[in-house]
């Protein structure tokens, strides 16, 4: 009789814990923290981004447990810059209970799970996936850094506004939505204002391993810009190719380019006067940016770079809006939480390290300023 009592009563505690568990994606009412997920390539070709990305993230969620009140738990799955193993560290965040996201860092994974966090009404801030393809028709996606419309077109009214080039070549990557759509608006805007694009040459992730006949044919119609919109590691290539064959002209990036300083085995020296846009600088003065980078130095042995920023700015701008609607709770389910982060991002301003005042749309475009940065003697400097 007595074991069928304990029996009894095991029975009716188990029970009573599983009524207590909330569904994936919402913790039970007694929660006192925010799931937070992400995926980034940890591993690969563009390690440099999510890691990056990744650290940020982490010293900013450091800072704000460390204050007590709100407190987030960051979990970080390895996407390798692949649609589809981004789909799956997604479905695993679910199964996690993730409550809130970072998305993606870059934009090819970020456009194929962007639909997922549609559909399950789970709020997501991009550090830096910038295409349009992961905001376009999803209202609870937001981007932190520029969307690829707006570099491509700063870029262009950069580059002539400050007479970088008379004559202007373009290599980009023609299977990758990132580089293509900087192109696109980098185009238009160019030939608004009657720049001269001498040369237009692609590449595909199949063939980004050799540059000569792009090279080449810049070299011959006298280039002496090279717009550059991709990431860095084809970019190293063009340089240490361009050199090779006596080709020096100047170079003109975006912020994809941003990690080349720490690529590992990258002969810095090649990249002495490359300019690109960036929303982050390093060497900023206010006390916001140096407490940042000091303690990425001291965690990670190295300078932050725009990536690593734009990981730190979203922890805090989620942290903001939650502390500014005393109605959000960790104990809420995604999709309430999702509502209500979404009226408040698209109605307050946030201060953080890649920008002040920033704003964004009701399709989660970010507003603010970029800053033109050139690389020397291997480090950036603002222009």
């Amino acid at each position: 009789m007595k074991k069928l009592l304990c029996s009894m009563i095991a029975i009716a505690l188990t029970a009573a814990g599983l009524v207590g568990c909330g569904s994936s994606g919402s913790n039970s009412a007694t929660s006192s923290v925010y799931k937070i997920g992400a995926s980034g390539p940890l591993t690969g070709g563009a390690a440099i981004y999510g890691n990056a990305a990744k650290n940020g993230a982490t010293i900013a969620v450091e800072e704000i447990n460390a204050l007590g009140g709100i407190q987030f738990d960051l979990r970080y799955e390895d996407d390798e810059h692949d649609p589809e193993k981004a789909v799956n560290a997604y479905n695993t965040l679910k199964d996690w209970g993730m409550q809130l996201s970072l998305a993606t860092v870059t934009s090819t994974p970020g456009a194929a799970v962007a639909t997922k966090y549609f559909e399950d009404r789970i709020f997501a801030i991009t550090p830096s996936a910038s295409s349009v393809a992961v905001v376009e028709g999803n209202d609870n996606v937001f981007q932190m850094c520029f969307s690829d419309p707006s570099q491509g077109t700063a870029s262009a009214q950069y580059i002539s506004e400050n007479s970088l080039g008379t004559k202007i070549a373009v290599i980009y990557k023609n299977d990758d939505v990132y580089s293509s759509g900087i192109f696109e608006t980098f185009m238009s805007e160019a030939a608004a204002r009657g720049m001269d694009i001498v040369s237009t040459t692609t590449f595909t992730e199949d063939s980004q391993n050799d540059f000569s006949v792009q090279l080449t044919e810049a070299k011959n119609q006298g280039a002496d810009l090279v717009f550059l919109p991709m990431y860095y590691t084809p970019a190293s290539l063009i340089f240490q190719q361009a050199r090779s064959m006596d080709f020096a002209p100047k170079y003109f990036g975006v912020d994809g380019m941003d990690g080349i300083l720490t690529l590992e085995g990258f002969d810095t020296s090649l990249a002495e006067g490359v300019m690109l846009l960036t929303p982050f600088n390093a060497d900023a003065a206010d006390e916001r940016t140096k407490n940042f980078v000091s303690k990425y130095q001291e965690a990670y042995g190295e300078i932050p770079n725009q990536f690593a920023a734009g990981g730190y700015d979203c922890i805090y701008a989620i942290y903001e809006a939650i502390q500014q609607d005393s109605s959000i709770t960790p104990g809420m389910s995604a999709e309430e939480t999702c509502e209500k982060l979404i009226a408040k991002f698209t109605s307050f301003s946030f201060d953080g390290v890649t920008g002040e005042n920033t704003t964004w749309s009701a399709q989660g475009l970010v507003s603010k300023g970029p800053k033109g940065m050139v690389i020397r003697n291997g480090a950036y400097v603002g222009m």
